[in-house]
């Protein structure tokens, strides 16, 4: 946030979904005044109880609260309660702004045109008393609502989205996993340039201006006379160490009878079918093979090479029309219709025609054993040891539910994260604050992870067609 001209920093005054949304908020606004009305006091306590991310993040913003208000006398609380950076990034030293408290009645009036006692118009109301009470200082409303943003701005208040939890600033710059180089590549990084083979593997060492730009796992693409399609294994003082992926277009190295029908599906295949990769990240809008290529590789994985005990499944429960209320049975039974993906693509890896209806139908059955489908709702506290997990649609999850799921991981297991940031419905994540986003900015430079980002649809014509047009 931004410093006002006259050197007395800013108000904030904070929206409840703010603190929902993220419980160290008040903590973000460095040395400026941060404001918390009474009603959103209310409304806070009216949401503590559940065992929703927004309930638990409304108790430790009332943990947050409570430390800091230990001790303080009413003239303390009404002069303004500083906020150490301790309480957030001990290690971090952050300018010390002050946190308010609504203390008396509000001075400003709304207009007619917004009658009632509703809670956003008392945050108006509230907010609008500040800018009268200091019209030398800028006054802004932090709120992840945009009805009361618009609100706002029609009473002549500047009001503002939480920006804080932005991963980066516009989900076009988010890492793809793959460089496409140029076409004088070769002539500026020839220089040096040292090639060897083990155990049936090329690999090059590279020297250049581009080097530097390169991460770990990043895919290396080049199309012309001398083409190139390589991963970068390690980048030392000497140079980047390149490897030539593996081709996994033919027959003959088909995963699971899946073949790649892209270049981005041979390299999400060739981090699927390392080991040596524990974490995945796989962006692509829907036809681009997620999920197939995801499940292709575990089954693989599972039951040719017995690398993994078995496939654990998972997906966060965000309809996309109306909810059709309570599931019967058990864990695994109510996950099932939220589970269609998983079935199709069982149905595509199943689809060979020896041993006919039988054949099949045992197939399904061996597959159903060593698949499991688990809720994320119970994933809290567990350990997985020789997993193969897989999450889809995690671009609904947060990043805090994100970490939560990956340190779940025990040794030997393999954590695949696939969704599009294009189709997120959990209520305030945007593209630039998914838990994906997040996560695919903060591992890119792990050499056991890796990212890659399908852009060409492979299902039918007519889903390419309609991601085009619609």
């Amino acid at each position: 946030m931004n410093t006002s001209d006259n050197g007395q920093g800013r108000i904030f005054v904070i929206d409840t979904n703010v603190l929902m949304h993220d419980p160290t908020a008040i903590f973000r606004f460095d040395e400026h005044q941060v404001h918390i009305p009474m009603v959103v006091l209310e409304e806070l306590d009216a949401n503590k109880k559940g065992l929703s991310e927004a309930s638990r993040n409304v108790r430790q913003v009332s943990r947050f609260l409570d430390e800091l208000m230990q001790s303080a006398s009413k003239a303390e609380i009404d002069q303004g309660l500083p906020l150490p950076s301790s309480l957030l990034e001990p290690s971090e030293e952050r300018p010390q702004g002050r946190l308010f408290f609504q203390t008396r009645p509000m001075s400003a009036t709304l207009p007619e045109t917004l009658p009632g006692n509703l809670a956003d118009n008392s945050i108006l109301a509230y907010t609008l008393a500040q800018q009268q009470a200091a019209p030398e200082i800028l006054v802004t409303l932090v709120s992840k609502d945009i009805n009361l943003r618009i609100k706002a701005a029609i009473l002549g208040i500047h009001a503002e989205d939480y920006f804080n939890d932005r991963t980066l600033d516009d989900p076009d710059l988010l890492y793809t996993g793959i460089d496409d180089l140029p076409g004088d590549f070769w002539e500026q990084h020839s220089k040096g340039l040292d090639s060897w083979q083990e155990s049936g593997r090329t690999f090059y060492r590279i020297n250049g201006p581009r080097v530097a730009q390169w991460y770990p796992n990043q895919f290396l693409s080049m199309g012309g006379d001398r083409p190139l399609a390589g991963i970068v294994r390690e980048i030392t003082p000497e140079g980047a160490i390149v490897e030539l992926v593996q081709d996994h277009t033919g027959e003959h190295r088909s995963v699971w009878g899946i073949k790649a029908r892209n270049a981005e599906q041979n390299f999400a295949l060739n981090l699927l079918m390392r080991p040596e990769v524990d974490f995945v990240t796989i962006l692509g809008f829907a036809g681009t093979g997620k999920t197939l290529l995801t499940l292709a590789a575990g089954l693989a994985q599972t039951l040719d090479s017995g690398l993994y005990k078995e496939i654990i499944m998972s997906r966060v429960t965000v309809p996309l029309g109306e909810d059709i209320g309570f599931l019967p049975g058990t864990e695994e039974e109510k996950m099932e219709p939220w589970m269609g993906a998983l079935m199709d693509n069982l149905e595509v890896l199943t689809q060979s025609e020896e041993g006919g209806d039988w054949g099949r139908a045992a197939t399904n059955d061996l597959l159903r054993s060593r698949i499991k489908i688990r809720s994320m709702n119970f994933m809290r506290g567990r350990t997985f040891l020789n997993r193969y997990i897989i999450i889809d649609e995690a671009q609904n999850l947060t990043a805090k539910q994100m970490k939560a799921l990956i340190t779940r991981a025990g040794p030997g297991t393999k954590l695949i994260c696939l969704g599009n940031i294009a189709q997120i419905d959990t209520p305030y994540l945007t593209e630039t604050t998914s838990g994906l986003t997040y996560t695919v900015n903060r591992f890119r430079s792990w050499a056991y992870s890796g990212h890659v980002t399908l852009r060409r649809g492979e299902r039918s014509r007519l889903a390419d067609y309609a991601n085009e047009i619609l």
